[in-house]
């Protein structure tokens, strides 16, 4: 692919991404209370993220005691044979193809972690941004299985994320104050989509992932 090409691919994800964190006008629109179960939390200060990473309530981590991916139920069926794996690759890519079963047999995805063109829809995981085992840490502990089955299948445009499945094990269940995307420029933008999610689901933040989730929305 030739450099144009391929900066343009990636400049289109970024801007969809950017969209769906409230950096532009509404194309995917973000799960609502009434359809993503919200433990009790902290109400959002309006979009400004800076004020919304002020209010969440900051503690140290939970225990893995107990803890366990089952208890995050996932891929959940969402009709006419497409699980949510299916319907996220089908959402972020382009020129997707499919066939029986929902089975996804062509197109091509920019992973905004590392900046790497795929297409091979193998070749990508899709990506928890507050990953399911840092959840549990900072809060989700608490949840029924019900409602871990609905953050882990949130496909609101904040939480799900299509990328290479080597970023997506580099980051494996790490926070903000100890993983960050490769490519800086995606900083701004995942930082948001953190603070967000940490917002809804009213999770909790310890004191370095605060301190780092900060500094990445200064890039904004």
């Amino acid at each position: 692919m030739s450099g144009k090409r391929s900066t343009a691919v990636i400049s289109g994800v970024l801007a969809l991404l950017l969209v769906a964190t409230g950096c532009g006008t509404d194309i995917l629109t973000p799960n609502t209370p009434t359809t993503a179960p919200v433990p009790t939390g902290p109400a959002a200060p309006g979009d400004d993220p800076a004020a919304q990473l002020a209010a969440l309530t900051v503690a140290p981590e939970g225990k893995m005691t107990g803890y366990s991916r089952d208890r995050f139920p996932h891929w959940s069926s969402q009709g006419d044979g497409c699980d949510t794996r299916d319907v996220v690759l089908q959402r972020q890519g382009a020129d997707v193809r499919t066939g029986a079963g929902c089975k996804i047999t062509g197109g091509t995805w920019t992973s905004v972690y590392d900046g790497k063109v795929v297409t091979d829809a193998g070749d990508l995981d899709i990506d928890h941004t507050v990953a399911l085992a840092e959840a549990w840490r900072s809060g989700a502990d608490k949840w029924t299985d019900e409602q871990r089955e609905k953050f882990a299948n949130d496909m609101g445009g904040l939480q799900l994320i299509a990328v290479t499945a080597s970023s997506n094990r580099s980051k494996g269940d790490q926070d903000a104050a100890k993983w960050k995307p490769p490519v800086q420029t995606y900083w701004c933008t995942y930082a948001r989509a953190v603070v967000s999610v940490k917002t809804l689901y009213g999770l909790t933040v310890d004191e370095a992932e605060r301190d780092a989730l900060g500094a990445m929305l200064k890039t904004c």
